[in-house]
């Protein structure tokens, strides 16, 4: 070893620079995106049944659906909810579930039942994951384009030019309206001819046909014969014939007008206060967001000049802006942050080449560490940027720690050569360095026991984390001392003018002082105590910290069974207050759909609006104005306020609203009651919005019972009658007409049908199959009947689910104030239940693994200061003084009114390692010390040794983790609570590491010889 540095300079060299190289190749090479790909362990499963009523769509299709469902391994539960004509199942399996697996046989089971559901169901099962939802949307305006004409456009130009754009997975065309060929028949006309709808219906399934008749052999050639019956213009559509008596040929066009109408869609898209299209992309879950975001750009820059001269095609919301300023954001912090601790190196130092030493490790332990990043196959997200901007101070700690003792060595043996200096400075530190950077290590292994969305994420992040820490032990170790060689002129004898003076360390008087009154070590121990027993008590709390993503996603809700046009007009005002928002660059809107793959009611909805990139107000501030004046403006509209990401999130895990209370029980009436009070609770509490009780009723129905004894007098089935009513309502849809690439539907209705009211059913003439009229009345009675209630189950038991969200106030404070009153003023039946779920549920859980995470990391933090040390007093000594530095980040929090959430838990279970590390440091000092010299004597010395490096290193940490701690850009918010937590936990570690340390060392070794220790071995 003695010669190891000077013999494997070169090699060594090489190895650095292949290090810094291939670290730049791998930044290239790596994908970036917002977060780390997670599949979520949830799959959701959407039946639609057309109109049929709630309580028989809960019995012939979510009950067996459900059945199926929990049959399927690895399920953790399953949650339905059953709305008129369809039912929307959500399977959430556990976390280490192979989803992909877990969607087959959820598929296989609902195949095995396929029979046993009504034949019109149609089942679609999708898994959850980010890639269903759109990555950047962009409008399709223009004046003068039909809506029909602007979707066909979307649908044939559009659409494909886009979908070349490689990572897409799909591009959705949104709104616009569909051709249809419209058959309006005249019924007096076909009653005085003996015609019915179903003979027109007839002919048209026996004409408009494409069909091979298989294949022809004539002489060395192979035909293949088809007969083309196929429709492909209007005119041929005009002169199909109908009948031919023989008396008289009847065409299509003698008694029907054939329309060219849009179909009948209840749905309503309005763009930045047009009516347009919107087109969604979709990328592919491996494709790279920015670099798709930076093509499909272009792309579009190049449709512009294909389209008409009067359409226009313009973003609304990329998703990427925000990815591409969060990544910055968090790099930029990064940066700044290494450059001021190495000017902070420089200032302690006084010397050019120690500096530039570590100026020039950390690049190399950043390179090493993107290698190792992109091998594992990680992208480069938030979560693993912010890692190693997180563990920049604990690089720089190991770097700064390395060079110091180098330097200090150098300061005390001027007359040495260098590479017997740094030979003798690294044979001192190494069991030092391994023990520290072991202890550091550790404290991350725990977080593989989390679970659940922050498990996910935050595993990757502390999994970056150690992959940061061992590249930068083996780079400080075996590299910075390389480099420390390759920056000395000349490395076997040193200039004369610093034989002249040595530095010795200056021991410092304080520590003295502070060493022989351990009654001020013990205050500030108990202060620190008093603050960890006290303090969280104090602090807000929540789940994963917020983030300002700059775009808003509006839910909305009118009342139950408003018109779409009701609708509309009620959204048209809300319009108005967005547009004067000052600070709001976009919006689009959809009536009738949904961003995400959801069930939808024609009054139900969302906006999506952009804010302008140097918006003044943050979200939640422009959330809130909006709330207040919609609320004011619409009191019948209900409205829910989310940003996009979160809502995304929340989309993918159980709930997109942090406060979710359920209430289970077995009758519908009760607990539709039962939620009504919830919600007054929910609502009275302080700190909430966006307050609801979860009871969705669907719109009105007619009812039309057949009177089955009068039908068959009149040769009538139940089929018959209701081809008939629906032909007067929807129309009925009997073929398709062919023209160029696409195909139109031939609807078939009755004149009026748009405008069609309850009392036109009453007085409907329907068709007998002689070609007579006769009133619905005489066939059939129509009833008027209220809205069902949607229901709500979960593991096959009913519910009530109240939802809220958030405004100015937090988890912690505001459940408990509803549990309280919910004990006080709630009397629940017996049998009946609640449970509180949402983004708190997943909080509880995650706290409880993060206490088990903090209590296993500080053991195995002990473990190794007993393997290190092997005596039990200094090891329970460290672990004491590091558990103690809790209480300064704890103080950090209270003090910057931070919440306590994962990030910053995350932060407090790092500072244990990090002030763990740092007393390895002082007690090797003061052991090699004390072989030499008195207790008293060792302590001083050793802590006058490691005030320099203690100094640089909590400083140069403060300032690496400053940028972040600021929360300056977008995506370093999210990582601003852990900088918080760890620069308070940095800020307590001096006084316990400088007084409390060696103060608490004093009263343990007073009487103890450290030359016995050291040839004995013994274990105290």
């Amino acid at each position: 070893m003695n010669s190891f540095f000077i013999n494997y300079k070169k090699p060594v060299s090489l190895l650095l620079f292949i290090m810094l190289l291939g670290g730049a190749f791998s930044y290239s090479r790596l994908q970036t995106s917002l977060f780390p790909e997670i599949t979520f362990p949830k799959i959701k499963i959407i039946a639609d049944a057309g109109l049929q009523p709630v309580n028989k769509m809960m019995v012939t299709v979510t009950k067996p659906l459900e059945n199926a469902v929990k049959q399927v391994p690895d399920l953790h539960y399953v949650r339905s909810t059953t709305s008129r004509g369809s039912c929307e199942i959500s399977a959430y399996m556990n976390w280490d579930a192979d989803v992909d697996l877990s969607q087959q046989r959820i598929e296989s089971r609902i195949a095995q039942i396929k029979n046993a559901l009504p034949p019109e169901v149609n089942v679609t099962v999708e898994k959850m994951n980010p890639s269903i939802l759109p990555v950047s949307g962009y409008t399709l305006e223009s004046h003068s384009l039909s809506p029909i004409e602007l979707k066909q456009l979307a649908t044939y130009t559009v659409k494909p030019f886009l979908s070349q754009v490689e990572g897409v997975s799909d591009i959705r065309v949104i709104g616009g309206k569909t051709k249809e060929y419209w058959l309006v028949l005249n019924r007096q006309k076909m009653s005085s001819l003996g015609l019915t709808p179903d003979m027109i219906a007839n002919t048209l399934t026996q004409t408009a046909f494409i069909k091979s008749n298989g294949y022809l052999s004539d002489y060395k050639l192979l035909y293949l014969t088809v007969t083309d019956a196929s429709v492909n213009t209007s005119e041929q559509l005009d002169n199909l014939i109908i009948s031919n008596n023989r008396k008289r040929i009847i065409f299509l066009k003698d008694v029907a007008d054939i329309q060219v109408n849009p179909a009948i869609e209840y749905t309503k898209i309005n763009a930045n206060g047009h009516d347009g299209v919107l087109i969604a992309v979709i990328k592919q879950p491996n494709a790279n967001l920015v670099s798709l975001s930076a093509a499909m750009t272009a792309k579009i820059a190049s449709l512009q000049k294909i389209l008409p001269k009067n359409v226009t095609i313009k973003p609304y919301y990329v998703q990427a802006d925000f990815v591409n300023e969060s990544v910055k954001s968090v790099s930029d912090s990064l940066w700044i942050g290494l450059a001021l601790a190495i000017i902070v190196a420089i200032i302690f130092l006084r010397s050019l080449k120690a500096s530039a030493t570590i100026l020039i490790t950390i690049p190399v332990t950043l390179g090493l560490t993107l290698i190792v990043v992109y091998a594992i196959g990680y992208t480069l997200n938030i979560m693993t940027l912010g890692a190693i901007a997180a563990a920049i101070g604990l690089i720089i700690d190991d770097a700064i720690v390395v060079v110091e003792q180098i330097h200090r060595t150098h300061e005390e043996h001027p007359e040495e050569p260098t590479l017997t200096l740094l030979q003798k400075a690294i044979n001192y530190l190494l069991p030092a360095m391994v023990g520290s950077s072991v202890s550091t290590i550790v404290i991350f292994i725990p977080f593989l026991l989390m679970t659940g969305v922050a498990g996910a994420y935050f595993k990757v992040m502390t999994n970056t984390m150690i992959i940061t820490l061992v590249c930068s032990f083996f780079v400080t170790w075996i590299g910075l001392p390389v480099i420390y060689l390759l920056l000395t002129k000349n490395s076997a004898i040193n200039t004369l003018q610093k034989k002249k003076e040595a530095h010795e360390v200056k021991r410092q008087a304080w520590v003295s002082y502070f060493i022989m009154r351990p009654v001020l070590s013990i205050i500030i121990m108990l202060a620190l105590v008093v603050v960890v027993v006290f303090i969280p008590g104090k602090l807000a709390t929540g789940f994963l910290p917020d983030m300002d993503e700059g775009s808003i996603v509006l839910d909305y809700t009118s009342p139950p069974g408003t018109s779409l046009e009701e609708t509309d007009r009620m959204l048209r005002e809300i319009e108005k207050l967005i547009i004067k928002e000052p600070d709001v660059a976009a919006y689009s809107r959809r009536t009738g759909t949904q961003m995400g793959f959801f069930i939808t009611e024609p009054n139900t909805g969302d906006y999506l609006i952009q804010l302008k990139k140097k918006h003044g107000k943050t979200s939640e501030e422009v959330i809130s104005d909006l709330r207040t004046q919609i609320e004011a403006s619409q009191p019948a509209l209900r409205v829910d306020f989310g940003q996009v990401i979160g809502d995304m999130l929340g989309d993918l895990m159980t709930s997109t609203q942090p406060i979710e209370i359920k209430i289970f029980g077995d009758n519908q009436l009760k607990l539709q009651e039962l939620s009504k009070q919830m919600a007054a609770i929910v609502t009275a509490t302080k700190g909430t919005a966006d307050v609801f009780d979860g009871i969705v009723i669907a719109g009105p129905s007619v009812n039309i019972l057949p009177d089955y004894t009068k039908l068959a007098q009149f040769n009538l089935t139940p089929a018959a009658l209701q081809t008939q009513v629906q032909a007067a309502l929807d129309g009925t849809v009997v073929g398709n007409l062919f023209e160029k690439e696409q195909q139109s539907a031939i609807r078939m209705v009755y004149p009026g049908n748009r405008t069609q009211n309850v009392n036109g059913i009453k007085n409907l003439n329907l068709f007998l199959p002689d070609g007579k009229l006769v009133p619905i009345t005489q066939l059939a009675n129509v009833e008027i009947k209220t809205g069902d209630a949607e229901i709500q189950r979960e593991n096959l038991q009913a519910m009530g689910v109240v939802s809220a969200r958030l405004d100015n106030g937090d988890l912690g404070s505001v459940i408990p104030a509803i549990q309280k009153t919910v004990a006080q003023k709630m009397n629940l039946p017996a049998g009946y239940h609640i449970e509180y779920g949402g983004a708190y549920a997943e909080q509880q859980q995650s706290f409880k693994e993060l206490l088990m995470i903090l209590i296993t990391s500080s053991l195995l933090v002990f473990g190794v200061m007993l393997f290190l040390f092997r005596q039990f007093r200094i090891a329970l000594l460290i672990l004491v003084v590091a558990v103690l530095g809790i209480g300064g980040s704890l103080l950090a929090l209270f003090i910057t009114n931070t919440p306590l959430n994962v990030g910053s838990y995350t932060g407090l279970i790092m500072i244990v390692g990090i002030i763990g590390e740092n007393a390895i440091f002082t007690f090797w000092q003061f052991k090699e010390s004390a072989r030499v010299s008195s207790t008293d004597d060792a302590i001083v010395y050793s802590i006058s040794t490691r005030l320099r490096p203690k100094l640089m290193t909590a400083l140069g940490a403060i300032i690496a983790l400053m940028p972040l701690a600021l929360g300056i850009g977008a995506g370093a918010q999210l990582h601003q609570p852990l900088a918080i937590a760890v620069i308070g936990g940095f800020l307590s570690a001096l006084p316990l590491l400088l007084i409390v340390l060696p103060s608490m060392m004093r009263l343990l070794y007073k009487n103890h010889s450290f030359k016995e220790v050291s040839e004995s071995h013994h274990i105290i």
